[in-house]
């Protein structure tokens, strides 16, 4: 098989494509990874239309049930960074098969847990790989490029999980309720398993990069420009999930919608994300920082009339088809993470999606406190813009610090 050394670059450098790959064989191994984030996304988000069903097989309360998401989110932000520094002197290759490898099993034996605990366990396990996996892969991804065209190899892998969305979790939670809800895990483990095949025939095997340990990775930790980019991204994307959590009841009660129209705004926000990812990635290529910076302020202006004008529903379509373009900034966030961390991506990237899980948590927390406290389901626009302010902030933070010290050197 072909070898791959140049696929563990010396981070120190933008990653470089590997002329060794032709063009057929990096499309095959972009569908492969992008399979793996279909997989993924799918079984993140299909337990959100499962909750009562798995509330009623295990005798438990729907509020009980949803511990389980908060468990596959805990997995994620804790999974993320160890893995990635404990696996410092893995082949990537080797280190994606064994994700992969994870998720697959982590996902085939939820189907079959015998109780509500062990489900839960399970579903904090399954969460472990996902962080690391999404790093990992946009570091191959970005690899196998010339520089100019990395956050477009880094969103057509992240295609996988923005489908997800919009076809994946539909057919999943629909499986899920016509059979069962296990029958939808083990679907996702069925991916999870397809992803392994597609890894081990299209990836070449790669060579462990020179250097590479755990003190190395965890040299990531002590940079402040990797500490200020995760900042902007638990903070910056918390809007989208603010919004995103409560979008079936601001549908009904705020703008008065029938319920059978949740179904149409949740596919107006895959939509959004879909098409904020591949523009998003294009436009990084172009303009990284300009598309960070250009999409947070857009959002502060575009949540707030989320707010203003939820009532509407057109405005209400019209919105949330945004919040979901939303993601454009992602491809170059997670880009502009590999940059800042030198020699250290593999620990950086992977961290990238669990600040991303703390933005999940953190949005759908305070989103649900102003709604709590009396402001209305629209509110949440407000909240999101908010999240969305803090992140422009931190980045140009960021950038002004990244200027003072460029020249001074």
């Amino acid at each position: 098989m072909t070898d791959m050394t140049a696929l563990s670059p010396s981070a120190a450098e933008p990653a470089r494509a590997d002329t060794a790959i032709s063009p057929s064989l990096a499309i095959l191994i972009e569908v492969a990874l992008a399979v793996g984030g279909f997989g993924i996304g799918t079984g993140e988000f299909a337990i959100m239309g499962l909750l009562p069903e798995v509330a009623t097989a295990y005798d438990v309360s729907v509020p009980e049930a949803g511990r389980v998401i908060s468990a596959y989110a805990l997995g994620v932000v804790v999974g993320a960074p160890v893995i990635a520094a404990l696996a410092a002197k893995l082949p990537r290759k080797t280190l994606l098969l064994m994700l992969m490898g994870l998720f697959a099993l982590g996902n085939a034996l939820s189907a079959i847990a015998p109780d509500f605990l062990s489900f839960t366990a399970l579903r904090f396990i399954t969460g472990l790989p996902h962080g690391a996996y999404f790093g990992v892969a946009a570091l191959v991804a970005a690899s196998m490029v010339p520089p100019h065209r990395r956050a477009r190899a880094v969103g057509r892998v992240m295609l996988g999980l923005t489908i997800a969305t919009l076809i994946g979790t539909p057919i999943a939670t629909f499986l899920g309720q016509m059979l069962s809800w296990r029958s939808a895990f083990l679907l996702v483990g069925g991916v999870g398993a397809l992803t392994v095949v597609l890894i081990a025939l299209f990836l070449p095997r790669d060579e462990v990069a020179a250097g590479a340990s755990i003190r190395r990775e965890l040299g990531a930790f002590g940079r402040l420009q990797v500490w200020l980019t995760l900042a902007v991204a638990a903070t910056g994307f918390g809007g989208m999930f603010a919004i995103f959590s409560y979008i079936a009841k601001t549908t009904t009660d705020t703008a008065g919608l029938p319920a059978t129209t949740v179904a149409l705004v949740l596919a107006l926000f895959g939509i959004g994300m879909n098409v904020g990812n591949v523009l998003g990635s294009r436009l990084a290529d172009w303009s990284l920082k300009g598309t960070i910076g250009g999409m947070l302020a857009f959002n502060v202006g575009m949540m707030s009339v989320f707010s203003l004008t939820a009532h509407n529903p057109v405005m209400l379509f019209v919105c949330v088809f945004l919040t979901g373009f939303g993601f454009a900034a992602c491809p170059a966030v997670q880009i502009r993470i590999m940059d800042v961390a030198a020699d250290a991506q593999t620990l950086a990237a992977a961290s990238n999606h669990s600040a991303f899980n703390i933005a999940n948590a953190l949005g759908a927390w305070l989103g649900g406190l102003a709604i709590a406290w009396g402001y209305g389901y629209a509110s949440t626009g407000f909240v999101g813009a908010g999240f969305s302010a803090v992140g422009l902030i931190i980045f140009l933070i960021s950038i002004a610090m990244e200027k003072r010290a460029s020249g001074r050197r």
